[in-house]
C-alpha cells in the first residue's frame, strides 16, 4: 500500500485494502480470545486464594459469559464464506394476508430489526418506508451497514407469522397476521453493477402517508422499473427526488446482484428445499402472543417462550441455528 502506484489501478486497490481490513478484524477477534482466556486464567488463581469472594466469583462468571459469546461469534463467521455474507445489507418487509394487524405486525418485526442493529452496534438508514392509513406500514427498506451484516440477516428471508388477540378487533379475538422479510447483499462492487438508461423507467409520483404539506404538494416520490427483470422498486423516504432517485437505484442493483447470485447457487445444485423456504405460506417462524407466548423457528426447530427478548432483537438464537443448520 506504501508503493507510489498502489493507487493507479483503483479497482486493484479497492480489493486489497477490504481483503487487508478483513484479516484485521480476524485477528482482533483472536487478540480479543487470547485477552478473555488470560482473564480467566488470572481471576482462577485469584479463585484458588479467595473462592468466597462474591465480587470475585461474579467478575469470573461474567468473564466466562464474554469467552462463550467470542467463540460462539467466530464459529458463526465461519459458517459464512461467501464473499457477499461480510458486505451490508438492505432489508426489506412487507405485510401479508391480515389487514391492519398484518400491517402493525410488519411494524413490530422493522422495530425488532432495529434494536438487533443496536445490540449489533449496526447502523441502518431507511431507504423507503410506506406507513399504513391505520396502523402500522405498507413497506419498509433498510440499509443495514455493519461486517456480516448480509450474512447474518439472511437467516431472516421468509414469511414470519404472528398469533395474538387484535388490539384492532372490538371482539378482542385472536388474529393470525403475515408479514414476509426479504434481504438483499449490498457488498461493497454494487457500483459495478451495470443499469443501462435504456433498461429503466423512471416514474415520479406524490408520496403517501406521514411528512407534512410537503409530500402532498410536491412529486418526490420515485418509481424505477428494470425492463428486462420487471423488478420494480419504489422510494418516498427522502423530500428531495434526487435523493430517492439515488436511492431506489441502489435497492435495484442490490436486487439484481441478489438475483444474479441466486442464479450461480441453481447452478450450482442448492437443495430445491431451501426455495420452498422463502415461498409465500410457508413461514419459516411463528410469534405466539396468546394464549401463551412462543417463538418457534419452523426450519431448525429452535424456539423460546422469551418472546419479549425475541422482540426486543435478541434473535441470534434463531440467526445460529440456521447457519448452523446449513
Amino acid at each position: 500500500m506504501s508503493a507510489r502506484d498502489f493507487w493507479g489501478d483503483r479497482k486493484k486497490a479497492e480489493e486489497v485494502t477490504r481483503a487487508l481490513s478483513s484479516e484485521k478484524r480476524v485477528l482482533e477477534e483472536f487478540d480479543a480470545l487470547r485477552s478473555a482466556e488470560e482473564e480467566i486464567g488470572l481471576l482462577l488463581e485469584m479463585a484458588e486464594d479467595d473462592g468466597e469472594d462474591p465480587d470475585l466469583r461474579a467478575e469470573l462468571k461474567k468473564s466466562m459469559k464474554r469467552l462463550v459469546r467470542l467463540v460462539s461469534e467466530m464459529e458463526i463467521r465461519s459458517l459464512l464464506p461467501e464473499p457477499e455474507d461480510r458486505g451490508n445489507a438492505i432489508l426489506t418487509i412487507h405485510p401479508g394476508a391480515g389487514g391492519i394487524d398484518s400491517q402493525d405486525w410488519a411494524e413490530m418485526l422493522l422495530r425488532m430489526y432495529q434494536r438487533w442493529c443496536d445490540l449489533r452496534d449496526y447502523k441502518y438508514s431507511f431507504l423507503d418506508y410506506q406507513s399504513g392509513e391505520e396502523a402500522g406500514l405498507k413497506s419498509v427498506t433498510l440499509e443495514v451497514l455493519g461486517d456480516y451484516a448480509y450474512g447474518y440477516l439472511k437467516a431472516e428471508i421468509g414469511v414470519h407469522r404472528m398469533v395474538r388477540l387484535s388490539p384492532f378487533d372490538a371482539a378482542h379475538r385472536r388474529h393470525t397476521s403475515f408479514a414476509s422479510v426479504f434481504v438483499y447483499p449490498e457488498p461493497e462492487e454494487i457500483e459495478e453493477i451495470d443499469v443501462k438508461e435504456s433498461e429503466v423507467r423512471i416514474e415520479t409520483f406524490r408520496a403517501s402517508g406521514a411528512g407534512g404539506q410537503h409530500v402532498n404538494k410536491t412529486d418526490s416520490a420515485v418509481r424505477v422499473t428494470h425492463i428486462p427483470s420487471g423488478i420494480v422498486v419504489s422510494c418516498q423516504s427522502e423530500r428531495s427526488q434526487h435523493r430517492n432517485r439515488a436511492n431506489a437505484l441502489k435497492v435495484l442493483k442490490a436486487r439484481l446482484m441478489a438475483a444474479r447470485l441466486e442464479e450461480e447457487r441453481k447452478k450450482r445444485a442448492e437443495k430445491e428445499e431451501e426455495k420452498k423456504e422463502i415461498a409465500w405460506g410457508n413461514q419459516i417462524r411463528s410469534y405466539v402472543f396468546q394464549p401463551y407466548t412462543l417463538v418457534k423457528d419452523h426450519r431448525t426447530g429452535a424456539e423460546t417462550g422469551n418472546i419479549q427478548a425475541i422482540m426486543d432483537g435478541e434473535i441470534d438464537l434463531f440467526v445460529q441455528a440456521f447457519l448452523r443448520m446449513r
